[in-house]
């Protein structure tokens, strides 16, 4: 691979191929093979944003080894649903690491944050304890260098705390709402809003909830006109939010 990279590199030097011709092909080159993983080393060249580390299922020496090689590219590294444990031992090979306990995030290369101009995205929860999917959400939205507004706790069950932010929401090029119990806020937002609206139902609620199939199918059949996501799937929501401000700068 290094090979080819440095024959690339020598046909643009003798102007054999452009620059621009180069990028592309360079989008879609390198791997890096550490036996555990091939990290994808050039996702932020052909989709806008890094490669995320899930935590959830990796023993410790796995994550570690992997952080180790992510940590050498120049761009911010997320670990997610990441244990406290697994994070406490991360923090301490990594000092300048910092944990997000409540969104189970740990990021590393807080330096190579680069503010984009994108956004705002705003992330609207219908409860408190919907707070933590949408914290992943927005952790990873601002380390993607987009602005956020953040709006905790405006669910349908007293509907009039939405209404005072309203104007700061319609400023919004791009809603992520929240939900558990029955995910109406999705609806809600998608109904009052013309910026789309990506909605994440949550595993909160009782029993016929059903950990958050009960949301779930809400959304999917609501007649709003939503882009509906995984349970608890933040991290999801956010990047897709990310190609569609990219999409919208793209067309103006």
């Amino acid at each position: 691979m290094k090979a080819r990279i440095l024959e690339l590199f020598e046909q643009v030097r003798d102007g054999v191929i452009q620059p621009e011709a180069a990028l592309e092909q360079l989008k879609f080159l390198p791997f890096e093979d550490i036996g555990i993983a091939r990290v994808d080393t050039h996702r932020e060249l052909r989709q806008g944003f890094p490669e995320l580390i899930y935590g959830k299922d990796k023993d410790f020496e796995s994550i570690q080894r992997i952080v180790e090689t992510m940590c050498d590219l120049p761009s911010p590294v997320l670990v997610t649903r990441l244990s406290p444990f697994k994070a406490s031992r991360l923090l301490k090979a990594f000092p300048d690491a910092r944990y997000f306990p409540r969104a189970r995030v740990l990021r590393l290369n807080e330096r190579h944050i680069r503010p984009q101009n994108l956004g705002p995205v705003g992330l609207v929860s219908a409860g408190t304890s919907d707070g933590s999917v949408l914290e992943e959400a927005c952790i990873t939205l601002e380390t993607l260098g987009v602005k956020t507004e953040v709006l905790f706790d405006v669910g349908v069950a007293g509907v009039h705390r939405l209404f005072p932010e309203i104007e700061r929401l319609q400023a919004c090029r791009v809603l992520i709402a929240v939900a558990g119990m029955e995910g109406a806020l999705a609806s809600l937002l998608g109904g009052m809003f013309e910026a789309p609206v990506l909605a994440v139902p949550t595993s909160r609620g009782y029993g016929s909830h059903l950990n958050g199939f009960t949301p779930l199918l809400a959304m999917l059949t609501s007649c709003a006109n939503l882009a509906v996501f995984n349970i608890d799937n933040g991290v999801g929501a956010a990047l897709f939010a990310f190609r569609v401000l990219k999409a919208q700068v793209a067309k103006s």
